[in-house]
């Protein structure tokens, strides 16, 4: 049977801080979702991440657990696109390994998904600037600002905050497309709004808590570029074709099921 929520965390040398983010949503989603699972993606870390997920997950009890691991570092989009793609729930969510946005705000995105009224949730630090306690470095938000400008106009995405990581999908509509995705560094969090918006599903935007924590992943001024040229690509494959198989049987799925 299908557990009702998965939870996907990406890691990359995250052994310092995993132990007390693990055993965090452990205890949350024993007391909170007793049928739900929690699969930590190690993305090729040098350090003991994988090791230090299956120590942990020794004591989690009925909770049901796993760890994919492999050796390359193939970047933050594949991993989580592995790891959705694994989950057994009817709803996937993923989130940061520094749990920058408490595990807590998880209703908030799987709830509206389980009454049937979205198919894709994610939050937003945009929408309600005062939930935001811990703010980043005033270069990085501003370029944040700009980033998410820059994707508004380039994909036509009426969206705020596309790089929260901390976003919900309702699997059975969405599998195709997180199958189609090929973005696999930190410009996929633009790659799979962009083509669940174009599948016609139901996005929508969340104001969350969040706390800037040290110890980012990202170069402002290299990942930044990176990023944006990746925001190129996925309109250059969008004219090409590249998801127009996958944005299709999403909309005859989503006939068969309104007929």
């Amino acid at each position: 049977m299908p557990a009702s929520l998965s939870i996907v965390i990406p890691a990359y040398n995250e052994a310092v801080r995993l132990r007390s983010t693990l055993r965090t949503i452990v205890d949350y989603l024993r007391e909170n979702w007793p049928d739900s699972e929690l699969i930590v993606v190690d993305d090729g870390s040098s350090d003991d991440t994988a090791a230090l997920a299956r120590q942990t997950f020794e004591h989690g009890g009925n909770l049901r657990t796993s760890v994919i691991s492999y050796k390359s570092n193939l970047g933050k989009g594949r991993a989580v696109r592995l790891g959705l793609l694994a989950a057994r729930g009817d709803v996937t969510l993923f989130s940061d390994a520094d749990l920058s946005t408490p595990i807590t705000e998880t209703p908030k995105l799987v709830d509206p998904i389980l009454r049937g009224e979205c198919d894709v949730t994610f939050g937003s630090r945009a929408l309600d600037r005062q939930l935001i306690g811990v703010h980043q470095p005033w270069r990085r938000e501003q370029g944040g600002r700009v980033f998410n400008l820059a994707v508004r106009v380039a994909t036509g995405l009426p969206f705020w905050d596309t790089q929260c990581g901390f976003k919900a999908f309702r699997m059975n509509v969405c599998r195709p497309l997180v199958e189609a995705a090929t973005v696999d560094r930190f410009g996929f969090d633009v790659e799979l709004l962009y083509l669940t918006y174009k599948a016609g599903l139901r996005l929508r935007e969340i104001p969350v808590r969040w706390d800037h924590n040290e110890g980012s992943k990202i170069s402002l001024f290299s990942d930044s570029f990176r990023m944006l040229n990746e925001v190129g690509l996925i309109r250059q494959q969008a004219r090409r074709g590249v998801y127009d198989q996958a944005i299709k049987a999403v909309h005859a799925a989503r006939v068969s099921d309104n007929s």
